[in-house]
């Protein structure tokens, strides 16, 4: 029995992924095998000595203490996908509401007095605003959600230049050939009449759009961040919109210096809030954690290398290790000693990490043994057995 603590209300159709008989869900428990969260900051939490997994239900996972889990052997999992369709909604009504001014408009009219139908027609003058159509988007990232708002462009009458230099060959699949691909991001921000991020937020890209990158963007245009709210420096984009560089910012990441600027929108993270969006993503990350814990299987891994292989009813067992030569000659040894026939062998590494799943024939009597004489190899973080 694996005991799952949820750090977050997660949907019930993703726990529902996780059978009564092999899992219990707990909440309170202080030694859970496996977590599920959202958006509950873990970075002040202790990881008991037992915690096998960690799973977020969506794509970010900046509120999770990756180098931590990693050398401890725990896994981290996301759903990247689970939510691209809620967000690539959300960007398009950034899109419209960064030109026409919607919102001033609708607040304005909350405000009139009288013959109202005849003060909003004198007064809607002032909430002129362009169509999109005709004019080109810039989408910088071309993951599952900067694939699916390209798209969606092109299909409102938009030009798209895309930007994307680690771009998979899973998103090429899916990415429509009339978006046009920039050399860089300068390139893009100097070509696009509106620009949207989707991007992840790391040390390398956080303040990604700054003052050098604002010097080169086209006057005028309109920036849309539906991806991370540092991804964008706020003082470098509150002198863009005083030049007329930016004339509107539309971003799903509060922040207390972006308030009170007419040309800044502020959506209270809204991106992922739709019912769908939250049922796909618990029950992928249940279904993520459920073959972790079950069979080994990693699929989805923000800090370990994918490594799937098909259940067949033999024993398995799973080791993590620092990515080091000999790795393998070690192990080998090991079940050597042991008597033990490999079925099937499967390492794949990610970085200064390795990971493995061992298919046997047999386990001797004293497993205890073999996992105690496995960990005595330098540099193994984690070895379970799973029957």
């Amino acid at each position: 029995m694996y005991t799952i603590k949820t750090l977050n209300q997660i949907a019930q159709t993703g726990l529902r992924k996780l059978p009564e008989e092999e899992f219990c869900i707990d909440p309170d428990t202080s030694c859970p095998d496996g977590i599920i969260l959202r958006s509950f900051d873990m970075h002040s939490m202790e990881l008991n000595d037992n915690l096998l997994a960690v799973a977020r239900a969506g794509a970010g996972t900046n509120n999770i203490p990756i180098a931590k889990c990693t050398a401890k052997g725990i896994p981290v999992f996301n759903t990247p996908g689970a939510n691209a369709n809620a967000v690539k909604e959300l960007v398009l009504a950034g899109l419209l509401i960064s030109s026409r001014r919607i919102i001033d408009g609708a607040a304005w009219v909350q405000t009139l007095e009288g013959n109202v139908e005849k003060a909003a027609e004198n007064g809607k003058k002032q909430f002129l605003g362009p169509e999109i159509a005709g004019k080109t988007l810039g989408v910088i990232g071309l993951g599952a959600i900067g694939v699916l708002v390209a798209n969606a462009a092109l299909n409102l009458g938009m030009n798209v230049i895309g930007y994307d230099p680690f771009l998979t060959l899973e998103s090429a699949w899916h990415l429509s050939a009339s978006v046009d691909k920039a050399d860089s991001m300068e390139e893009l921000a100097a070509a696009s009449d509106y620009i949207t991020l989707h991007i992840p937020l790391n040390d390398k890209t956080r303040h990604t759009f700054d003052k050098n990158l604002f010097a080169v963007t086209k006057k005028g245009a309109r920036l849309l961040n539906f991806a991370r709210g540092g991804l964008v420096d706020n003082e470098a984009l509150q002198r863009a919109i005083a030049a007329g560089i930016i004339s509107r910012y539309v971003t799903d990441f509060p922040d207390s210096s972006l308030l009170g600027n007419p040309n800044i929108i502020v959506l209270p993270h809204l991106g992922a809030s739709t019912p769908e969006s939250e049922e796909n993503c618990a029950e992928m990350a249940a279904v993520e954690l459920r073959e972790y814990l079950r069979y080994g299987n990693i699929r989805n891994s923000v800090n370990f290398p994918g490594c799937i292989v098909p259940y067949s009813g033999k024993p398995r067992v799973a080791i993590s290790h620092s990515n080091i030569v000999n790795m393998i000659g070690q192990l080998g040894a090991v079940f050597t000693k042991h008597h033990i026939n490999i079925d099937k062998m499967v390492n794949n590494s990610k970085g200064e990490l390795a990971y493995n799943i061992i298919v046997c024939d047999n386990l001797p009597e004293d497993e205890n043994q073999l996992i105690q004489d496995l960990y005595n190899i330098h540099s193994v973080l984690k070895v379970r057995i799973l029957k």
